[in-house]
């Protein structure tokens, strides 16, 4: 008897925007998979590779960054950063042997409820299919 795979995933969220998304759909009762762990920071800009790169390592099956949309970040462009700092790490973790689809960016807004479980319910689904991070297995 093996146990059904239940995938980690760890969201880095931007406070103004995607972290209330997330709570929207939260208060409006939105179901979603629970497999997500939520850290909320100021701005997606500010998730740094390593920050990534840590996740996986401590065992994440996947990483979601989530921020403004373009052109609404409250920080100018922070959410550029985050797209540069995002297909940097997709890069690191393709020459690692960690498959880049682990990884995802999303812009979801604070009214965005419905598309954050969504967003969720689709990633869940993905690293189901990919199966357990390669780097737990290493670690162990």
């Amino acid at each position: 008897m093996s146990e059904k795979f239940e995938p980690k995933i760890l969201a880095f969220t931007c406070n103004w925007c995607s972290y209330a998304g997330a709570d929207m759909a939260g208060t409006s009762r939105i179901q979603y998979p629970p497999n997500i762990r939520i850290i909320r920071l100021m701005c997606s800009g500010r998730v740094d590779p390593m920050f990534i790169l840590s996740a996986f390592k401590a065992g994440a099956d996947g990483v979601l960054v989530s921020g403004c949309h373009p052109q609404d970040c409250h920080y100018i462009n922070g959410n550029e950063k985050a797209v540069t700092r995002v297909e940097f790490t997709k890069k690191m973790m393709e020459k690692i042997g960690l498959n880049p689809e682990r990884l995802q960016l999303e812009w979801i807004s604070a009214s965005e409820g419905a598309k954050f479980a969504d967003v969720v319910s689709k990633m869940v689904e993905k690293v189901t299919e990919l199966g357990p991070n390669p780097l737990r297995r290493r670690a162990a």
